[in-house]
């Protein structure tokens, strides 16, 4: 923590910053202080918990079939790299500005206001899909696993995807709220919930790894980087926006197919950046921020690489399920109680990643409300619990509704482009943070500044144009309404506004 006074609001209007030691005085004001209680351990198996959902047990066979075969491995390891570029910015301001809020905070302390509401507006929604995108997933596991011992759900119980006509997901509807009410209650309870599902989860992996290690059949492997395939050519806004603004064709397989692979599993690492979120609430954050994100973020990485390398290893690439590679691997290989294990393992660990996600957006809302740009009432922490319990109460309920009556598959995509432009923030941040406070005390730094921020962001955004024309013509209709609430609201009721006033 910097010794140094708060020298005040840097710059004026929509551009002027929030100090690094102003944040952390926030901190400290009682009403508004969130309780420390978590260690590097308690981050790392957040960030685990959260990377590790649908992407190990969905994405890998997808990827494989369609677009890198068995070199799907590299693509993991390609998109790990790009994840880690990223997570040495987030390493260095989290150790920096230890405050609730993670990108928002970062980008308000060297990018100036705008740049931070744009980034929290983002967030919120990056978050909220995210738990509701996840909620649902979760329900379609847990239906499955009902189906095969006899029970099954009324269709108008099972949402909107299954339903004929009204449908209402009653099974993520329950998951969210019940998730609100451990996030209440506390960060420790949260922490040795998702302990003891990250356990489990992991444990199901490890079995894929080791169990289907020796089901391997070394021809699957031939060829390992298959001949290079043009994709079919989107149409409209269909199409990956930069195959529409350079007329740019992606590839399957081949080299480049790896990278266009990459793209793809990028999204099975979303979510180490939720750890960031929870700077506030860590014991020694300066420590154990870095350790956290970093050690979840290499720890995924390993395993998604195995599991990849033992899945193309068992069945041959172009013979893979799309919809269930892992489990539909063993089945094929005549061992279908692994099959069952797998579909477990899916169910239970996506618990956890609804959970992070729910308490990163509460952790973002609520440092937007304490610095005045949304409604100062969410911003009191409860009194006994030293948790956000009106902003967790609130988008809780609205995500539990979302996630019950919407079709949202479509929407995904959102969460993936929020992500990234997240990274291309916080990358930003760094540099500038450089620049203009020098003097503050890192306890991580980030190597090569200004190298490795320009690589994440070049990085990220060629992801980006990687998505969907449609995601960003989405993605561009809330950054609207998210600046009309701004100069309507958040400017004039901010902290900072009233103090340079």
């Amino acid at each position: 923590m910097s010794t140094q006074q708060d020298p005040g609001p840097a710059g004026d209007g929509v551009f002027r910053t929030k100090t690094v030691e102003q944040s952390i005085l926030d901190t400290e004001e009682p009403e508004h202080a969130l309780k420390k209680s978590l260690s590097a351990l308690d981050l790392t198996v957040f960030g685990v918990g959260v990377i590790i959902g649908t992407g190990i047990f969905v994405l890998t066979g997808k990827v494989a079939k369609e677009t890198a075969g068995p070199a799907t491995a590299l693509a993991f390891v390609a998109a790990g790299i790009v994840c880690a570029l990223a997570a040495l910015c987030y390493a260095e301001f989290a150790s920096t500005v230890p405050v609730a809020g993670s990108a928002y905070t970062f980008s308000y302390a060297s990018l100036g206001e705008l740049v931070a509401w744009t980034i929290g507006w983002d967030l919120v929604l990056e978050f909220a899909l995210g738990t509701a995108v996840v909620a649902v997933g979760w329900s379609g596991y847990v239906r499955s696993l009902m189906d095969n011992i006899g029970w099954q759900m009324p269709e108008a119980l099972s949402g909107p995807d299954v339903a004929d006509g009204f449908g209402f997901d009653i099974l993520a509807f329950v998951l969210v709220l019940l998730l609100t009410v451990v996030l209440v209650i506390g960060m420790k309870l949260s922490a040795r919930i998702t302990a003891i599902v990250v356990a489990i989860k992991v444990t199901v992996v490890l079995i894929v790894i080791i169990a289907g290690s020796f089901f391997i059949d070394t021809k699957n492997y031939t060829p390992f980087i298959p001949d290079s395939v043009k994709q079919p050519a989107g149409a409209g806004l269909d199409a990956p926006l930069v195959q529409l603004l350079f007329g740019y064709e992606p590839t399957n397989f081949g080299v480049m197919g790896i990278f266009t692979a990459a793209s793809v599993v990028f999204f099975a690492f979303i979510g180490f950046d939720v750890v960031a979120t929870a700077a506030e609430e860590t014991k020694l954050p300066q420590r154990d921020m870095p350790r956290g994100i970093l050690g979840s973020l290499v720890i995924c990485t390993v395993l998604y690489v195995a599991v990849s390398i033992v899945v193309t290893g068992m069945q041959h690439y172009s013979e893979l399920s799309v919809s269930a590679p892992l489990a539909d691997a063993f089945k094929a290989t005549g061992h279908p109680f692994y099959a069952g294990v797998i579909s477990f393992g899916a169910a239970v660990g996506l618990t956890t990643v609804c959970l992070i996600l729910l308490l990163g957006q509460t952790r973002v809302f609520f440092a937007m409300s304490r610095d005045g740009l949304l409604p100062r009432f969410f911003s009191v922490t409860h009194p006994r619990f030293g948790t956000p319990y009106r902003p967790t109460i609130l988008l809780g309920v609205i995500i539990a509704i979302v996630a019950g009556f919407t079709s949202i598959n479509e929407l995904a995509t959102l969460v993936n482009i929020g992500t990234l432009f997240a990274f291309v923030v916080v990358a930003l941040g760094v540099i500038v943070l450089r620049r203009t406070r020098p003097e503050l005390h890192r306890s991580f730094r980030t190597p090569w500044v200004p190298l490795v921020p320009i690589l994440s962001v070049a990085a990220s955004f060629w992801l980006m144009l990687n998505l969907p024309a449609e995601t960003w013509l989405r993605f561009g209709i809330w950054m609207l309404l998210g600046f009309v609430i701004y100069f309507a609201y958040g400017r004039s009721h901010s902290r900072m506004s009233r103090k340079s006033r």
